[in-house]
Order: structure tokens, then sequence, then C-alpha cells
């Protein structure tokens, strides 16, 4: 039996049905010709995530009959999964949801009514596009394009060639990809000024204000040039015109693993195997992802919205959103993560769901979430903070199909650490209620940091760091030491004083702050020699 993802392999549903698939319960051709007639969604960036969780969403609204329309994916940085791998399948996707039980759920996903390549050389597709944006129906644009999609500068603060190429040609010879959004909206205001919110679901904090203060750069160059008809800043800084609201956005979306791969091709499917794009885009005719998902959405939309909600999305004001965020960026979920990350490097681990069924490394993050995060914990009222962390310990991380890995969590250390645990801190300093004393997890995390900067695991043996954009500054303080060499501890305080006063790292100066002695106890520890960093951790979670 070979099962073929297309809309004519699609007919023969019980073969499907047969092999654990669930299918669209909806008339998906009615549903194409209504969505191109009355577009009402369109989706920037067609990668993993939005193929797991925003099609999804349209694909539940159709299946429970809330909504009768579909989405419509636009992408601007790597157009060959259109041409590679969408259209080949009819714009078919299958979405293979991992269990923490062990389990999959196979889904496949026909809400995708049309794809497009958001590309000026490609005329007809951009055309196209230009031609939605004029609709009367075209309510919303949602994006997941990553944070660099919003850029505009590099590192050095100096705008990209693309995007200053675009700010001198105007909106009819556009390469960038804001631009190449900016252009559309445009084209929108052309039509009548018509309303629209344009909606980041990028996981990354402010997304709305990012998208906003990026669109708003190229409508006052060309207005400045006078490339456009006046008016059209004025246009997207009318909330009642343009919004752009907040969203947080949490669901783990890893690249397509070559187990789920075979249990498809196990079940007959054809082509199921990944293409990696000139762009080292890597993709596959599935997506796997976790069970769990969280999207909440500042409800905004000047020209209405489908009923999200139905389909469990979170509605809300910004200041909510902006709360959710803080409280899995700084509490619930992104230090339990890290605390994983530095450890599993340091203790071998290849997979941070191996790194739950070490007690030791199990205790010290519950720790760090209930026992250090819960107290000071921002809480959004429309999620339980403990909740959340229940999920996240007992469902997410476990998660024996998640393939995320200590190494790939441990990128850019030094520039999460800050929000990640220095908020944390920082409350306790503000509040007359806390004592930093009860701090014991975190500081540990900061010290297995530091052992971590060293490049050699527990056993001994050098490792590869993973990217930093500060390892150049920060390895020098820690390169000389030596495991198992007896540490002198007032030289080796004075030797790591500039870095442990360093705020814009920690957050706080740990000198100041009075937590300085214990990360370096917790350092001196650690260097006693192989073993070292498993013994610490396993006396200090002893007293918890």
């Amino acid at each position: 039996m070979s099962l073929n993802l297309t809309a004519a392999g699609l007919a023969d549903q019980k073969a499907w049905e047969a092999a654990g698939y669930a299918l669209p319960s909806y008339d998906r051709e009615a549903m194409i010709t209504r969505t191109k007639e009355s577009p009402c969604w369109v989706h920037f960036g067609a990668g993993n995530i939005f193929r797991a969780f925003q099609a999804n969403t349209a694909q539940e609204l159709l299946n429970n009959g809330t909504f009768d329309r579909g989405v419509i994916v636009a992408e601007g940085f790597d157009t060959e999964i259109i041409r590679d791998m969408y259209q080949p399948h009819d714009n078919l996707s299958i979405l293979v949801t991992l269990k923490a039980d062990g389990s999959v759920e196979k889904t496949i996903v026909g809400s995708i009514a049309e794809s497009l390549a958001a590309d000026t050389a490609d005329s007809p597709d951009f055309a196209r596009l230009k031609e939605i944006f004029t609709k009367d129906s075209l309510q919303m644009a949602t994006f997941t394009i990553t944070e660099k999609g919003y850029s505009l500068k590099n590192g050095a603060g100096e705008l990209l060639p693309s995007v200053a190429a675009d700010f001198a040609a105007g909106p009819s010879s556009v390469t960038s990809y804001m631009g190449k959004v900016a252009s559309l909206l445009y084209e929108r205001f052309l039509a009548g000024e018509k309303p629209v919110a344009m909606v980041s679901t990028d996981n990354c904090s402010h997304n709305g204000e990012k998208l906003s203060l990026a669109l708003t750069a190229y409508a006052s160059a060309w207005e400045e040039n006078k490339l456009v008809q006046p008016g059209f800043l004025s246009y997207l800084q009318n909330p009642e015109k343009v919004s752009f609201p907040w969203t947080m956005i949490d669901k783990i979306t890893p690249r397509p693993d070559g187990s789920i791969e075979k249990i498809l091709e196990e079940d007959g499917l054809a082509d199921a195997q990944p293409i990696v794009t000139s762009r080292h885009t890597y993709v596959a005719p599935f997506v796997n992802a976790e069970e769990c998902q969280y999207l909440v959405v500042e409800d905004h939309f000047p020209n209405g919205r489908p009923p999200m909600e139905k389909s469990g999305w979170i509605f809300t004001d910004r200041e909510t959103v902006n709360k959710t965020e803080r409280m899995k960026v700084c509490t619930c979920l992104n230090p339990l993560h890290t605390a994983l990350a530095v450890f599993g490097c340091l203790l071998d681990y290849e997979l941070i769901s191996e790194e739950m069924k070490n007690p030791v490394l199990k205790k010290l993050v519950e720790r760090i979430g209930y026992v250090e995060g819960l107290p000071v914990v921002t809480d959004p009222g429309i999620l339980s903070p403990k909740q959340f962390i229940d999920e996240v310990l007992n469902i997410r991380v476990p998660n024996p199909f998640m393939p995320d890995t200590p190494q790939r969590i441990a990128t850019d250390t030094s520039q999460k650490l800050s929000i990640r645990f220095g908020e944390t801190i920082k409350s306790y300093l503000a509040s007359p209620e806390l004592s930093l004393s009860d701090l014991q997890a975190i500081p540990a995390v900061f010290a297995g940091w530091l052992r971590y900067l060293m490049g050699v695991d527990d056993n001994g043996d050098a490792f590869d760091l993973s990217p930093d954009p500060l390892l150049a500054t920060v390895r020098p303080y820690v390169q000389d030491l030596k495991l198992g060499a007896p540490a002198d501890r007032e030289a080796l305080s004075k030797t790591l004083a500039p870095l442990l006063s360093d705020a814009s790292i920690f957050g706080v100066d740990l000198i100041s702050a009075g937590l300085s002695d214990r990360v370096l106890d917790a350092f001196v520890s650690m260097l006693h020699g192989p073993g070292a960093v498993a013994d610490t951790l396993a006396a200090l979670t002893a007293q918890f």
C-alpha cells in the first residue's frame, strides 16, 4: 500500500484512516474556492511552527464548522519551501503530535488554500499577494519569520544593504522581507486605507512592537524620499486602521526527526524523506511537534478576526500578554531549560528529556521553578503559573520524542542569564518579605555556567561550547583553571570579580547583591576533579 500526500491521493480515505491518520472533515475544494475569492488570513513564514500551529488552528476551525475559510501562506526567505514541498503536495501537510506517553497522533492538515512566494522576482505570486492585500475581506496577516526577520540593521547598527536599497528605491522594487510586507501594506493603503491586523506570532518579547517599528521605518523613509503618497505613515500609525497586536507563543516543533520519518514510511507514505534547500532549510512532508501549545494574543483586530478562541487561542489585553511572556521567560520555562542545558553539557547528556530521569537534575529544576521562582512570578491571571510549571516538568521536558539537546539550548547563554534569573533576584532584593538566603539553586546554575565555560565536562573530557557572542570576553576568566588542581579561593574571587559584578550578564551585580560567595563556593566545589559537578549538585539538592 502506498499513501500519496496529494489531493488525488487523499481521495483514498479508507487507506489513510486504516493507517491511523485523522483527515480533514470539511469540503476542501469548496474551502479553497472561498478562501481565494474572499481571503481573510495571510501568514508569512512557511516553516514548521506555522504548519504545526497556525495551519492546524485553521484546520480545527474548519473541522468544527466555526469558520469556512483557510489560510494563505507566503514565504519570503526561502521560496524553495513553496516550490519543492508545499506545491508538489497540493499544500497538504502531516502533523505528527508527539505525546509524552510515547504515542503519536497523525493528522492530515488541509487548511492551506494557497501557497505563494513572497518574492518580487516571482511576479505572478507577488502580484497575487498585492491582490489579496487590496481585498475588503482580509482581516489579518500573521508572522513566524523569527526575530531576525524584523531586523533592519546589522550588529554595528548599520542598515542592512537590502534595507538601505529599499529605503532609497521605494515600494515598487523591494527585496528585503520587511520591505516586501511594507509594499503590500502600501497597496492596501492605496485601495482605500483598509483596516488590517499585522500579528507577529514569533517567539520574542514585544513582538508586535518589533513588527510595527520595522514597517513604519519603511513608510517614514519612503515619505521622506517622496516615493509614496502622503499619509502612508499615518495609516500605519493609526491603530484603528493597522494594528500590531502583541502575542506570546509557546510550542516546540523540532526539525523533522528520522524516527518519525521511519514511522510514516512503514505506514506506506510515499516521499516521506526531508529535503534540504539551498538556503539550508530542512523541510519534510511532515512536521513533528509536542502536544502542548499556547498562543496568547492582544485582542485588537480593526477588521475583525476568525474565532480562533474556538481552537484554543487566548485573547486578552496587551498588559496580560506581557505578563504571560514574563511568566514563561523569567520563571516557568526558560530558566529551567537553561539550567538543564548548562548541566546537560557538563554531564554529557545528548537529550534534554533524558536529564529528567536524573533525580538530582529533576530536583534542581523543581527547586528553581516551584521554590525560588513562584514566590515572585508574574501571574498573568489567565494561566496558572504552577500548572504551567507542572506541565513543563511532567509532560513537556520529559517527552521522549522531543529531540532537543542541551547543546542547542546552551546557545547564547550569556544573553539569557539576566532575564531568566536576574529578574527573580531583583524581585527578591525588592521584597521585604523574601530572603536571598532562599536562593540556592540559581547561584548553582551560575556556578555551573562558569564551569561550563572551561569547555571540560565532568569526566574531564574537552567539549565544544555552543555559539555565544560573549565567549571571547568571558572565557579568559576561567581558561587557565585546571580540573583537579587546588583552587585558591581568594585569588579566584579577585580574578572573577569583574565578571561576577557584571549586571549586563547576570541581571544584577552578584557581589553587591551578596550572592557571589554562594556562586564561588559551588564553582570551587565543581573544580575538585572528575565527578565533582555531579557530587556538588547531589550535595546541594540533598539540602532542599
